[in-house]
């Protein structure tokens, strides 16, 4: 099985929420973001072998909401291609009321190199209070596989003194048929803003299915993320 690179950081779907939310937040309708890490975690599995890689993201935001951008990553599966992800996205994010957003996003992974392993999965993210959140992602051709695939998560981030941040998050991967077990991954961290550099250090980690899905690349882990960006 492909390294069960399910269906944010909480992992690449909630990884890539921040960019759409700097985007509307700032004066410019463009923002980016490059990031090193100690290991590219997706919802709890390791997508580079338990290796650092660099990420970058760039994103374009309308005045009326509507976004679209570039994602991508180091990746790195075994012996042979590929090296490389890089992700396409399309969303729209509102303010349903002064505490509540609802952001709607179409993303496409595609692996260069591996086209064999692209698919598309739409995520939903509401955001509570400017601190909550709550993601639903669904694919019908999770990992490529002609599965139906879900994705149910929940998180928050809390202000600490000396302006560090405390964040915290639970995912639920499902899977229509046999192609993996259902599994939970979490992850807890903090981070804090150093000038340009935003320094995280996190704990990730998925239930006992997960592992038994990804072996050691599920197992559970420290992370370290250095960004810069806008």
């Amino acid at each position: 099985m492909k390294h069960a690179r399910a269906c944010l950081t909480l992992a690449a779907a909630l990884a890539l929420a921040p960019f759409a939310a700097s985007a509307q937040e700032s004066e410019s309708p463009y923002s980016w973001n490059v990031t090193g890490v100690s290991d590219y975690l997706f919802r709890g599995v390791s997508q580079t072998d338990e290796k650092p890689t660099l990420q970058a993201g760039f994103t374009y935001t309308s005045p009326v909401g509507l976004y679209a951008g570039v994602w991508g990553s180091g990746v790195d599966f075994g012996a042979g291609d590929p090296n490389t992800e890089l992700d396409y996205l399309i969303g729209y994010g509102v303010d349903v009321s002064d505490n509540v957003n609802f952001d709607v996003l179409i993303n496409r992974y595609t692996y260069i190199g591996a086209s064999d392993q692209n698919y598309n999965e739409l995520i939903t993210t509401t955001t509570f209070a400017k601190q909550y959140k709550a993601t639903v992602a669904y694919s019908n051709d999770v990992w490529n596989s002609g599965t139906d695939g879900w994705y149910f998560a929940v998180g928050g981030e809390w202000a600490l003194p000396q302006d560090f941040t405390l964040s915290a998050n639970i995912g639920r991967s499902t899977f229509e048929k046999d192609i993996a077990k259902d599994y939970t991954d979490w992850n807890v961290g903090v981070s804090r803003q150093f000038g340009l550099f935003n320094v995280g250090l996190g704990y990730y980690g998925t239930d006992s299915d997960g592992r038994y899905n990804s072996g050691k690349l599920a197992h559970s882990r420290v992370m370290l993320s250095v960004a810069i960006g806008n």
